[in-house]
């Protein structure tokens, strides 16, 4: 092992040997940096909950002239909804489920009593983004989650110029309210109700699917609940096919509805072209050293014969530049690790500027790609090496 050592020694190169180093260091760092940014940039395109969400859009029928004074409902048909599920930017439909029953609530609170009119809505649990308390599907109180618009129109615009208390979720939170249910033939529900979160993607009262189906059968049995709007997961919202659907089935979308879906869409196309350079830049570096070790290889080919003739085994000739790959190779990703949490550490500060709530992503998909990488070159790389000496060897075999 010490002659093989000395051979390999007198031929280095550490020129290309510091080329492969430096290439392989880059293209490592980019992966492993684009990976890590986006996972700590994407919870400031998808929401406060700091996870990946899909992109969902909200669509309704346009109101026509005629429609308008004739009062009648633009609803969705079973029709409309499995045409909607055929389209290939279509990955799942939900549809709104309207109380078909009268609301009334009111709260009291320092000696005063406030009421009003409201509505209700539902849809499927999984279009929600923010979760239901566990008891919501039963009991006597009703768990309502609002629009987080309305607490800003009220604590900006009511609240300021009456001279009311502003309000914060918390606070809201705490709040029972008494509300009202009247439905067909004098039916009628008293419940106790509670704000238990506030969604940045539905613009509704919304209350749980069960309760709007066991309501609406109990209070209005003989009235149909036909959607009037629906909530679409898409695949890609930068989709020419959206808006060109929308557009010939007479379809409205929400206003900005795709706003942050484009965003996070784009900011995918942006990672991964980083990757993909990082990753080419990467491939470049394993063909610089493959290079470098085969030169080394052709260089001590003739001393390397006569190791194989006195009874070197391939394996054990080749061992030395695996080991020399592998050191390589673990020290470009230990270096690639420390440059990233140097560099990371740079980027959160400008970050935290920007999004002072975000909460930055984890390291392991980035630890992970990084370990993959190391053990997908280092195994091409002994391949190659040790499929190099077995030509020697077999070349040296047929010349004899």
């Amino acid at each position: 092992m010490k002659l093989i050592w000395k051979l390999l020694r007198k031929h280095v190169s550490v020129g290309q040997l510091a080329g492969f180093f430096l290439a392989n260091l880059l293209g490592m760092l980019i992966v492993l940096l684009s990976v890590q940014f986006y996972e700590d940039i994407i919870p400031a395109f998808s929401g406060e909950d700091g996870v990946m969400k899909n992109t969902y859009v909200i669509i309704s029928k346009r109101i026509a002239a005629v429609s308008a004074f004739s009062g009648e409902a633009q609803t969705f048909t079973d029709g409309d909804l499995r045409e909607l599920e055929k389209q290939r930017f279509v990955r799942r439909v939900g549809a709104f489920t309207a109380s078909q029953y009268q609301v009334y609530g009111s709260i009291s609170m320092a000696g005063m009593s406030m009421g009003t009119d409201m509505f209700f809505e539902s849809v499927p649990d999984e279009f929600v983004d923010v979760q239901w308390p566990q008891e919501a599907a039963g009991g006597g109180e009703v768990p309502i989650i609002l629009p987080r618009s309305y607490l800003a129109l009220y604590n900006f615009g009511f609240a300021q110029t009456k001279n009311l208390p502003k309000l914060s979720e918390g606070i809201i939170s705490l709040i029972q309210m008494d509300v009202r249910l009247r439905g067909e033939g004098g039916r009628e529900q008293r419940l106790k109700g509670r704000v238990v979160g506030f969604s940045t993607r539905l613009n509704t009262v919304l209350v749980p699917e069960g309760f709007m189906r066991r309501m609406n059968a109990e209070l209005a049995p003989d009235a149909e609940a036909e959607p009037t709007r629906l909530i679409v997961e898409v695949d890609n919202p930068a989709d020419d096919a959206i808006a060109s659907y929308m557009q010939r089935c007479g379809y409205e979308l929400e206003d900005n509805s795709l706003e942050a879906g484009r965003a996070t869409y784009f900011l995918k196309i942006i990672s991964g072209l980083v990757m993909a350079v990082g990753l080419l830049i990467s491939a470049l570096s394993f063909y610089i050293l493959m290079l470098s070790v085969f030169l080394l290889v052709q260089k001590n080919a003739e001393k390397l014969q006569n190791l194989l003739l006195i009874g070197y085994s391939p394996a054990r000739v080749a061992l030395p530049y695996q080991l020399l790959t592998v050191g390589l190779n673990a020290a470009v990703v230990v270096i690639a690790f420390g440059l990233l949490i140097w560099l990371r550490g740079l980027y959160l500060e400008r970050l935290w500027q920007m999004f002072p709530t975000l909460v930055a992503g984890r390291l392991d998909n980035a630890i992970l790609i990084g370990v993959a990488l190391f053990i997908l070159i280092t195994f091409f790389n002994n391949q190659a090496i040790r499929r190099k000496i077995r030509r020697i060897n077999l070349n040296h075999g047929s010349s004899h």
